[in-house]
């Protein structure tokens, strides 16, 4: 029966990075440093937040946007935070992890044979959901540009199909962010044009250099914001997330939310309700132990002589391996079995990604000590 199958289907593969995570699970004493895990544990006060709401058996279906509370705290948690304003009544859903909101997003938007346009090197999870929509991704290279996909890149590479720019950062797997003044200037190459912003802020609270600031606060109407509990609290496994657009936008969202999933979990909810209001600083308090662990990280990287673009934020590092002269997936590979590391080939973000590998950091310093002293040694025999 699988000839039956959708082709949108049969078309797409499994992430890069979880394919390589599964092939490194078959090797003995292997430090990973693969997986966008946060190392610390959801804070104690989320999850009692949780608990409490299983004794109070809060276990029946919510509004399909999510509870109202949640949406009113999420709100005020963006513009306290980024100085956005939205109305928690229409123009926020609560969405199941950042990767729900992103799917939803694009659904609504893109119709077949649209464009969509991305920085490469990017995160592997965009692409299979432009193509299930029958669009088109749009890679414009960023190497050249610090990973940066500036104004100028996308007056480039806009066509008349284009309906919808990504913009993630800080960025997976570069952690590269942007300034204030270079969002401006991207906001004024599409503004009043066709074309849907999709901003995935999920690493929002893990900027290094500067606070955090969204597009949205220079081109609202456009703009389609995702952001979750994910990093910034340590919650991957409770799936929150959130979609933040006009209301226009989202009543349309709200549609293909609700025949997807109708509401994201009642117990999660309550827990990022505590998050977004208890915890409304719990990010900051691991960052100040992610930016230790940057620099210590970066700092051996350079000492090691790879070329590397120092990130401002998330927890990755996307040193060049191009000297070797080795592809990513055959250095990550020889990388394991020779010395007992794991990290993920720039090959899973793009073909812009090749020559590259990106590195975790999202470890305990331990791990990150053993996994660097491994890799230095890794390397000095390669150049010998």
């Amino acid at each position: 029966m699988e000839h039956l199958i959708n082709q949108n289907v049969k078309n797409i593969a499994i992430s890069g990075i979880r394919a390589f995570f599964n092939i490194v699970s078959n090797y003995d004493d292997v430090v990973s440093l693969t997986i966008g895990q946060p190392d610390f544990p959801t804070p104690s006060h989320i999850k009692e937040a949780a608990k409490q709401a299983i004794d109070d058996n809060f276990t029946t279906y919510t509004h399909n946007a999510g509870l109202i509370d949640v949406r009113e705290a999420a709100c005020q948690f963006v513009h306290k935070k980024y100085h956005l304003s939205y109305d928690p009544g229409s123009e926020v859903i609560v969405t199941i992890g950042a990767s729900q909101a992103i799917d939803i997003a694009l659904r609504t938007i893109l119709e077949p044979g649209t464009e969509v346009m991305l920085p490469g090197p990017v995160y592997p999870g965009y692409e299979p959901i432009i193509q299930l929509c029958g669009a088109i991704p749009v890679y414009v290279d960023t190497t050249k540009n610090k990973f940066k996909l500036t104004a100028d890149l996308i007056k480039q590479n806009i066509t008349e199909k284009t309906r919808c720019i990504i913009l993630p950062y800080p960025s997976n797997p570069t952690g590269v962010t942007f300034t204030a003044e270079e969002l401006i200037e991207i906001a004024d190459a599409v503004r009043g044009k066709d074309i849907f912003i999709l901003a995935d802020e999920i690493y929002s609270e893990l900027t290094y250099d500067a606070p955090h600031t969204s597009i949205a606060s220079f081109l609202r109407e456009q703009t389609i914001v995702v952001n979750g509990l994910s990093k910034s609290h340590s919650m991957t496994g409770w799936r929150i997330g959130f979609l933040f657009a006009p209301k226009d936008i989202t009543k349309h969202m709200l549609k293909v939310h609700q025949y997807n999933v109708s509401c994201a979990s009642s117990i999660s909810q309550k827990a990022a309700y505590n998050a977004l209001t208890e915890g409304f600083h719990d990010g900051q308090i691991m960052k100040k132990e992610y930016e230790k662990r940057l620099e210590y990280v970066y700092g051996r990287l350079v000492a090691m002589g790879f070329e590397v673009v120092k990130p401002s934020g998330a927890f990755y590092l996307f040193p060049s391996i191009q000297s070797f002269g080795q592809s990513s997936f055959d250095f990550a590979l020889e990388l394991v079995e020779k010395a007992g590391v794991a990290v993920v080939p720039g090959s899973a973000f793009s073909k812009f990604g090749e020559g590259f590998i990106r590195i975790s950091y999202a470890y305990s310093t331990k791990e990150l000590e053993k996994a660097l002293d491994r890799l230095e040694h890794f390397v000095q025999l390669k150049r010998k």
